[in-house]
């Protein structure tokens, strides 16, 4: 069972909703969304639909056009991360509303800092009720509000802000000293920002309980000025004050290192009411003084410590309350993931450990596989960081250990590979690395995730690279996706002549040195499943030669029935094709083929195949244009050789449809043509009567069977597997209405 467990009521209504957005709508005369009627939404739900909006990359310009509805949909706590917006668009559908809290990191659009607070505080509701605000990753541009006519509004003017968030912006240390002034500023992120004094800090000095002050680069302040002010912020309780250990060389980021060094081993008065500090990436980092300063501050809690080369202190194995980001051990590692997921650097330098960790691992761990696929959907575009994730992604996954993980968790891992090969398609240990991952029967089997988008990633890899272990990856991958694809998309993937010429291209450079190995195994099966029920594909193998390849391979590996029935499955399902039947239509290859099907020294399973095609290519006379002896013959040997079959047990063929068989079963067809296509289907419905049997009824063919065992006309033979058929169709009908009253609710 899934551990995540299915998706709530509240979850399913709200996708259902944003998917059926434009038939809910009117449109504005502005190409605004408008909601052509709507209840009043419960308060939490209308967050949610937008979050949901958000997250499913619909919320823009056009769509956000919904919320200008405040009595409806009354947001309080809302995320526009990454959406493209205006700042008309903005202004209209979110400034109207009483906010409690507004994510609008990285938002697109042109949509800037100075715009949305200058919004914001245009409702005089917001002015004091906003108590979280992000505006991580945006320009705030105060300067292009002003030139457009725009009033300067301040961050002050927000005066019932609690935590705001200006990591990696443009802030600076005017703006800062405005901030500074908010009353009642509890949280500050200035990460990555452009500040050069922290001066202003002591305006809220008895406010401030979080300084995130990360990779402060342009900071020009002494470490005595720096321990100063952290001296004074007498409400400070977390203090992030960490380095890009990564971009920083010896001489940058001295100063800060000094500031931490002497923090460390200075007075226990300086911030003695610490909970948390983080000086991860920090170098001159002494293991005696970070004992030192736990020991003299019994509150704290957590401590950054990666990329310090402190992490594996002896002293933190006495420290049960204590939690630590470092490389010492797996717990130090995964809680860097999970604190550090927004820094690209520190993401990179944990799975670099991570990887080394988890190299043999023999226990499941979900848990970690989902912090590594958090890291990869938050960096998409760092290379470093996809090139570590995906090798413990291989890690966490191989071998039985994804079938201990969740399902959900899987889909969403496979389809971040499958993100990953898009993006770094000309790196060839990234798509290594994806490749590994994917190549499991479980997750191939069992696992959801877009299969053709994955065969068409694998097949243009392999155009590419011909290292042997890597090639028979790919061509194992391709030929298990390509039987999962629905019609639709085998119909899509098999017009691509460009396929056909790279799976062929494998078969003739292993018949050209004889070799039988699992390469050219799942090559031939992946083209066999390619033209299952598709004509264009099966054009296509003929206009790629793949005629005259294939016989030489049958001659070539006579002995070999497991390459000999994948070839002859193929030219079965050219046999099918009425307008390619005539490319079969030569002496040489059907007396080959007959000689299979007579000689009882060949598999059964050979000799099926065999007979499948002789038995479609004879059950039409006027398509017939060889000798009408040799037909005659095919007619008899196919009746005389079918009679010696014995059952088999193992599965060996499966169908999409029985769809080709209707033409073999008519009472007017030949014995041996009707005998071949009954046996068929006596074969498979023994296998798996449920899923056949259903086949059979709603594709018509009992019909078909009834019709030829009733025919006075019919063989014995072919009458008894007909009934036998008709038998197991009609118990698997009787066993699933008993079921079904069984489980059908009793009324009372």
């Amino acid at each position: 069972m899934d551990a995540e467990g299915p998706p709530t009521l509240c979850d399913l209504c709200l996708a259902q909703v944003c998917q059926s957005l434009s038939s809910l709508c009117s449109m504005r005369a502005d190409g605004s969304m408008s909601l052509i009627w709507a209840p009043v939404f419960p308060q939490e739900t209308a967050d949610q639909l937008l979050n949901h909006m958000a997250a499913k990359e619909i919320l823009n310009d056009t769509t956000v056009g919904i919320f200008r509805s405040c009595k409806e949909l009354r947001l309080r706590r809302a995320s526009i991360q990454s959406c493209p917006l205006s700042a008309e668009a903005f202004r209209l559908a979110l400034c109207p509303h009483r906010l409690l809290e507004l994510d609008a990191s990285w938002v697109s659009g042109g949509l800037t800092g100075a715009d949305i607070v200058s919004g914001l505080a245009s409702n005089p509701e917001c002015r004091s009720s906003l108590q979280r605000l992000s505006l991580s990753g945006l320009r705030l541009d105060w300067e292009s509000l002003e030139a457009n006519g725009g009033i300067h509004v301040g961050f002050s003017s927000l005066r019932g802000l609690r935590m705001l968030n200006l990591a990696n912006t443009d802030l600076n240390d005017a703006a800062l000293e405005d901030i500074c002034n908010l009353p009642h500023l509890e949280t500050l992120d200035i990460s990555c920002s452009a500040i050069s004094k922290l001066t202003a800090l002591l305006e809220c000095k008895n406010t401030l309980r979080s300084l995130i002050a990360h990779r402060q680069r342009h900071l020009d302040m002494s470490p005595a000025q720096l321990l100063f002010v952290f001296s004074q912020l007498h409400a400070l309780k977390h203090l992030d004050f960490s380095e890009d250990h990564f971009s920083v060389d010896d001489s940058d980021g001295r100063d800060g290192d000094e500031t931490v060094r002497q923090l460390l081993e200075g007075s226990p008065q300086v911030l003695p009411s610490l909970v948390s500090l983080d000086i991860s990436g920090r170098k001159r980092i002494s293991e005696a003084a970070i004992r030192s300063f736990v020991e003299s501050r019994s509150g704290l809690v957590f401590l950054g410590l990666l990329a310090t080369g402190v992490s594996s202190c002896d002293f933190f194995s006495t420290q049960k309350s204590l939690k630590v980001t470092g490389e010492a051990d797996e717990n130090q590692v995964c809680e860097a993931l999970r604190r550090y997921r927004d820094r690209e650097c520190f993401i990179r330098e944990a799975l670099v450990h991570l990887y080394s960790l988890t190299t043999d691992t023999d226990k499941p761990q979900p848990d970690v596989l989902k912090l590594v696929v958090s890291g990869m959907q938050r960096h998409p575009t760092s290379l470093q960081i996809h090139l570590v994730a995906t090798a413990c992604v291989f890690n966490l996954t191989t071998q039985d250990l994804a079938q201990a993980m969740p399902i959900s968790l899987l889909s969403s891992t496979v389809t971040q590979l499958l993100n990953t090969m898009k993006n770094f398609p000309n790196h060839q240990q990234v798509q290594k690395n994806c490749l590994l991952a994917l190549c499991s029967d479980y997750i191939l089997q069992e696992v959801p995730f877009d299969k053709y988008l994955a065969a068409m990633l694998v097949i243009n890899w392999l155009s590419s690279h011909e290292d042997p272990t890597l090639q028979r990856m790919a061509v194992a991958v391709i030929s298990i996706l390509v039987a999962k694809l629905s019609t639709e998309e085998m119909a899509q993937f098999s017009k691509d002549i460009f396929i056909m010429k790279q799976l062929l291209a494998i078969v003739q450079q292993k018949a050209m040195v004889g070799v039988v190995d699992s390469t050219l195994k799942f090559a031939l099966s992946a083209l066999w499943n390619l033209t299952d029920e598709m004509p264009v594909a099966a054009r296509n193998f003929i206009e790629c030669r793949g005629l005259e390849l294939y016989e030489e391979v049958l001659e070539s590996y006579y002995t070999e029935p497991s390459i000999q029935q994948k070839v002859l499955g193929l030219l079965n399902n050219i046999a099918e094709v009425e307008e390619l039947q005539a490319d079969l239509m030569e002496e040489d290859i059907l007396e080959h083929i007959l000689s299979l099907l007579q000689d009882s020294q060949v598999d059964v399973g050979v000799r099926y195949f065999a007979g499948g095609i002789l038995a479609h290519l004879a059950s039409r006379p006027d398509a017939w244009t060889l000798e009408n002896e040799l037909r005659s013959t095919v007619l008899k040997q196919l009746h005389d050789s079918i009679m010696t079959w014995t059952h088999l047990e193992r599965e060996m063929v499966s169908y999409r449809s029985f769809h080709p068989f209707c033409p073999l079963l008519q009472t007017c067809q030949p014995a041996g043509v009707q005998l071949w296509a009954v046996w068929a289907i006596h074969l498979v419905c023994t296998q798996n009567t449920s899923h056949y049997s259903s086949m059979l009824e709603k594709e018509g063919l009992t019909e078909l069977l009834k019709a030829l065992a009733a025919h006075p006309s019919t063989h014995s033979d072919i009458k008894g597997l007909s009934d036998s058929v008709l038998s197991m169709v009609e118990q698997h009908q009787i066993h699933a209405g008993a079921f079904n009253n069984q489980t059908a609710p009793q009324r009372s």
